[in-house]
């Protein structure tokens, strides 16, 4: 017991340290993330770890389905497990501590005789597209002796063929790579239907994942899942002759991927070995009617050129990752407070693992979300617009590359109604709907037009949007038209069914016309800006009387005795409109408090579900820090405590500890929206972005 408090002790020093020493002497609360992002790039390279500890269960993608990590560590003879729950009669090493950043989870154990430091690091660097688009995590190991003395220390570890198939049943075969002086295996289906499905609880059955290391005192081997653990548990070896019985079943005596490293004899000074875990899909979106290459893929590069640049940039990424980390840790917890600062943390790498991002013929970058826990949408503007916060933060390049295959989608011919689209097909196939816009006229509408002005404030001008100016004129015409009082419609609550008269959605409308209008002024249009400007303001003033019920505000114009959250008007001061009235957000944020559940405030007067995003955007709105964070403390309890285990929920019930929702999802960018109330914080970060895509390739015309 000793030994454990000793090394929880040292645990939380260093915890706060890794937050950026922020506070003198102050400890951060404890967190335990409800589930731990572990290799994780895009929807279908995304698994976590769903337990209190990495040992306690197998390593899962987002679906929950198994995708297994194992990683064993052998001291003076006697086995012990990292991470996952096999073989379980292998007792595990005791975890005394977790950290989530990020770029990072890190993961501390420690027994009588050595401490293992385990970190999963995604090189997700937002204002480098090169780094941040490469499907590659590292996975480093960090070992030392706690006790004095000198001991014998080996590492193993695999990755199974599961990761490559959508059902187990599906045949998988296998090989390596020649990669420089890396040992490099690959694992892949032996059908390769590339881009030939599409859905939401679904896997990816192309393309080959990869397990790379530096070959020196290392061994590899491919093969039997059991046979390597046993033989590794039993007497410190793995098998040096690859299986040949191929192709079989990915469930089939497990083929998986294994590497063996020898850290000779450890001691006080710490020894470290790492490995690469990668994924190539060879073409990841099928986007009307082309193939679109990984982005990471667009000059050409080809898996092993990938494992050898990553290996070469290994150590310039682990600081460039730790000082990325500790900067935007900082900045967070300044702006909204420690627990602020772990949700958005946990959010970082899941938001950017719910997207693919790649080329278009003009090797431009193209950003597609996916609509996880859903139906599988691909760019979905209701889900782009809570997402984009982050990206209008810390990477307006990748905020331009969400909105352009919509963009581009309402300007070609494919496209014939007034109003904004509502997605681009099914992930990841993205054909166009050509539906109308999924009745969400007014919803899509002011999204686009609202981001679009976002992304201007980032540059200090309009020029991105000019290409597609008609199409927001056009929405502008529109939501002038019908967004004030809203027919019986869908808005992005969706799930609460068609709302007639719905006043949240009206603050959106309202908000977009002045969105355009401020667009207009950078343009140089005085007169068109004043007009919109005008109107909106005409708009706001009848809306605060339509909807004004005592001290808060309607959920619909026609509805007494109610409310709901109107978290669309967070984004009149952060775009410096000030379109609405200042009481208006201050009425509201009071209400709040009064119908507030113990983990959190629900979504409106029909039910105690709440959105995760849509809670932070309406606490964005509270006066001060502190109340800010009266408003997200029950989010992070909830977190904290919740018997649900997956990635971090963007639903769930208010007054349920053991409820779950939607998960897995980008749209928890939208929790980075706090600091873009913070101006030196949003020009710090967007200014760090030199990347300045451009010249974006049209969609194919009609087939003749």
């Amino acid at each position: 017991m000793q030994i454990l408090s000793r090394a929880l002790g040292r645990y939380f020093i260093a915890t706060v340290c890794l937050a950026g020493a922020l506070s003198v002497g102050a400890e951060p609360p404890p967190f335990r993330p409800p589930a731990v992002p572990l290799v994780t790039s895009d929807p279908y390279l995304s698994i976590w770890s769903d337990a209190d500890h990495l040992t306690d269960d197998v390593t899962r993608h987002w679906t929950h389905h198994p995708h297994p990590l194992i990683s064993l560590i052998r001291v003076d003879g006697a086995t012990s497990r990292l991470m996952g729950n096999e073989p379980k009669d292998i007792p595990a090493l005791p975890q005394v501590g977790l950290e989530v950043t990020p770029t990072r989870s890190i993961y501390n154990f420690e027994d009588s005789k050595v401490h293992v430091t385990m970190t999963f690091m995604t090189a997700a660097l937002p204002y480098d597209l090169d780094i941040l688009a490469r499907p590659l995590t590292y996975i480093t190991w960090k070992v030392w002796s706690v006790d004095g003395g000198s001991h014998a220390v080996t590492i193993y570890d695999s990755v199974s063929g599961l990761l490559t198939v959508n059902k187990p049943e599906e045949k998988v075969t296998w090989g390596r790579e020649k990669a420089g002086r890396l040992i490099a295996m690959h694992i892949g289906t032996a059908q390769q239907p590339v881009l030939g499905s599409s859905g939401d609880d679904h896997r990816i059955d192309w393309g080959y994942a990869y397990l790379a290391a530096p070959s020196k005192k290392t061994q590899s081997v491919i093969g039997e899942s059991q046979n390597f653990l046993k033989s590794y548990a039993e007497v410190g070896e793995i098998p040096a002759v690859d299986d040949g019985r191929k192709p079989r079943a990915a469930s089939e005596d497990q083929p998986v991927m294994a590497l063996k490293f020898d850290l000779g004899s450890v001691t006080a000074k710490s020894v470290s070995r790492h490995a690469m875990v990668a994924y190539d899909e060879v073409y990841s979106i099928k986007y009307f009617g082309q193939d679109l290459r990984p982005y990471w893929r667009r000059n050409g590069m080809t898996p092993a050129g990938l494992l050898e640049a990553a290996e070469k940039d290994y150590e310039k990424l682990t600081q460039r990752c730790e000082e990325f980390d500790r900067q935007l840790m900082a900045d967070l917890t300044r702006v909204g407070g420690y627990r602020y600062a772990r949700m958005a943390a946990l959010a970082y790498r899941q938001c950017l693992a719910s997207c693919g991002l790649a080329a278009d013929p003009n090797k431009q970058p193209l950003l597609f979300t996916k609509e996880n826990t859903s139906n599988g949408d691909i760019a979905t503007v209701d889900v782009i617009f809570p997402m984009d916060p982050i990206f209008v933060l810390l990477s307006p390049a990748l905020a331009k590359a969400s909105l352009v295959p919509v963009l581009t989608y309402a300007a070609s011919w494919h496209w014939k109604f007034p109003n904004a689209p509502h997605d681009l097909g099914t992930y990841p196939l993205a054909p166009g709907r050509d539906d109308g816009g999924e009745a969400m006229a007014v919803e899509e509408s002011g999204n686009m037009l609202i981001l679009c002005d976002a992304i201007a404030k980032d540059d200090g001008n309009a020029n991105f949007v000019s290409p597609w100016w008609p199409q927001l004129t056009q929405w502008t015409k529109y939501l002038e038209q019908f967004g004030l009082d809203p027919e019986d419609q869908l808005c992005t609550d969706d799930f609460m069914g068609h709302l007639a008269h719905n006043a949240n959605l009206s603050v959106k409308a309202i908000l977009a016309l002045a969105a355009y209008g401020d667009l207009c002024r950078m343009r140089g249009d005085a007169a068109t800006a004043d007009k919109y400007e005008k109107l909106a303001r005409a708009d706001a003033a009848h809306w605060v009387e339509a909807a004004g019920e005592g001290e808060h505000f309607k959920l619909a114009f026609d509805k007494t005795n109610s409310w709901s959250q109107k978290y669309n008007l967070v984004w009149d001061n952060i775009l410096g409109l000030n379109i609405f009235p200042p009481d208006v957000a201050k009425k509201e944020i009071a209400y709040y408090k009064t119908v507030m559940q113990k983990y959190g405030v629900p979504l409106d007067s029909r039910t105690h579900l709440t959105k995760t995003d849509w809670s932070v955007w309406s606490a964005t709105m509270a006066g001060s820090q502190q109340e800010f964070e009266e408003f997200t403390s029950p989010i992070y309890d909830y977190l904290n405590g919740t018997t649900k285990r997956m990635p971090l929920v963007d639903s769930y019930v208010t007054d349920k500890i053991d409820s779950d929702g939607m998960h897995a999802r980008s749209v928890v960018g939208g929790l980075f929206i706090k600091m873009l109330t913070d101006p030196a914080a949003w020009k710090k970060w967007s200014a760090g972005d030199d990347t300045h895509p451009a010249n974006w390739a049209p969609l194919p015309g009609p087939s003749k």
